[in-house]
Order: C-alpha cells, then sequence, then structure tokens
C-alpha cells in the first residue's frame, strides 16, 4: 500500500471524484468536451496531487501538491457554480455535492496546516542551532 492511500483526505476526494462524474452525465451532449471536460481535470487533480505530494520526501514539496489539491478542488467548485448559472446543473444538484466538498476543503486544509507546523517547527530548530 502506498502512503497516499492512507490519506483519508485521497479516500473521500475519490469519493467526490466520482460523484461530479455522475453528476456530469446530466449536461447537455454540446458541453462534453467543454465545461464538462474542464471540470473532470480540475476534480481529479484534487486526488490526484494529494498522491503526488505524498510521494515527495521533503515537506516542502508535499505542501506544494497539496496547496495545488486545494486549488483544484476550489477550481472545480467554482466550475460547477457556473454550471448551475448555465442551467446544466440545478442548486439542488450543487447542494447535494456541497458537504463533499466541504469535507475534503476541511481534510486538505488539515493536511496543509500540519505540513506547515512541521516546516515551522525545523526552521525554528534550526535557527536555535539545532540540527
Amino acid at each position: 500500500m502506498y502512503a497516499f492511500e492512507n490519506l483519508n483526505a485521497w479516500k473521500e476526494a475519490r469519493k467526490l471524484v466520482v460523484s461530479v462524474y455522475q453528476l456530469l452525465d446530466s449536461f447537455p451532449k454540446f458541453e462534453k468536451y467543454a465545461l464538462c471536460d474542464q471540470i473532470r481535470r480540475s476534480i481529479v487533480s484534487v486526488p490526484s496531487n494529494l498522491a503526488e505530494g505524498s510521494g515527495r520526501t521533503s515537506t516542502k514539496d508535499q505542501l506544494h501538491f497539496y496547496e495545488i489539491s486545494y486549488g483544484s478542488l476550489m477550481e472545480a467548485y467554482n466550475q460547477l457554480i457556473l454550471a448551475t448559472d448555465l442551467n446544466y446543473i440545478d442548486d439542488n444538484d450543487l447542494n447535494r455535492l456541497r458537504p463533499q466538498i466541504d469535507t475534503v476543503a476541511r481534510m486538505l486544509n488539515g493536511l496543509r496546516a500540519s505540513l506547515i507546523k512541521k516546516i515551522n517547527e525545523t526552521q525554528m530548530k534550526t535557527v536555535n542551532g539545532k540540527p
């Protein structure tokens, strides 16, 4: 088992990908290769960047990929809002996804905060003359 497979944020992000893909089936056919494709790329980027970040040995590199993951989540959410504005999905569809999005966002924020804390502790040890 790889490290990312133990991340709860990755597990929840996978579930979110499935939910979003199922929702995209209801989009008009002319959007399948436009907005749908963009939403697919951004939502798949969330667990993908968690996996890539977990494979990095540097805490700063891990943080970088976790931040990209969070940015991709916000991008996908924005695109889903736009899909609502365009009447491709309704408010109920978006509201059904919102708890999953919120859960993944909280988990990503927790991962980011723990890595930032780790980086800061390492920097303080260096400043105080400890390796």
